[in-house]
């Protein structure tokens, strides 16, 4: 049985909308219950927000002090 990382990292800089959000919401499906995702990104993800609220998921997006974003998504 293949066992889940419990810390998810993905790199969606250079990527151009909509990849890195239909990467996080790929991801994200086979997060495990206790695990999370921590995507960095060149901007603000803002479609995503509404997307993860509304499949249940918890997410804080902070500036992280080079110009882009540090989100990281956990569930409920």
């Amino acid at each position: 049985m293949e066992q889940k990382s419990t810390i998810v990292r993905l790199d969606n800089r250079g990527l151009s909308p909509p990849e890195p959000m239909m990467r996080i919401l790929g991801a994200l499906e086979n997060l495990a219950a206790d695990g999370m995702l921590i995507a960095q990104m060149d901007r603000e993800p803002i479609f995503l927000f509404a997307e993860l609220h509304d499949r249940g998921y918890r997410y804080t997006c902070d500036p992280d002090g080079s110009g882009g974003y540090l989100l990281e998504v956990t569930h409920q």
